[in-house]
């Protein structure tokens, strides 16, 4: 899917566990697992207002569009490397 989700990349900079983001937003635990998992395949506008609201930081960073071409062009570096 070409839409990812960077919660867990996010959580990490911030040293700051899913439990705790999820107390802090009040967004549900399950929610901020499958966000963080990148296993959801849609987000409320009222959970990303929560997130940057919390993260301080833009939707973009939440959630990223990476197109088939980007994709194909990191799987042939993968197999350069």
């Amino acid at each position: 899917m070409p839409i990812h989700v960077r919660l867990a990349r996010l959580l990490g900079e911030r040293k700051l566990r899913a439990a705790e983001l999820s107390r802090r937003t009040g967004i549900n635990k399950n929610t901020v697992s499958a966000l963080w998992n990148e296993r959801s395949s849609r987000i409320g506008f009222d959970t990303l207002e929560k997130l940057c609201r919390e993260l301080h930081c833009e939707v973009g960073d939440i959630i990223e569009y990476v197109s088939d071409d980007d994709l194909s062009t990191e799987t042939d570096n993968d197999r350069d490397a």
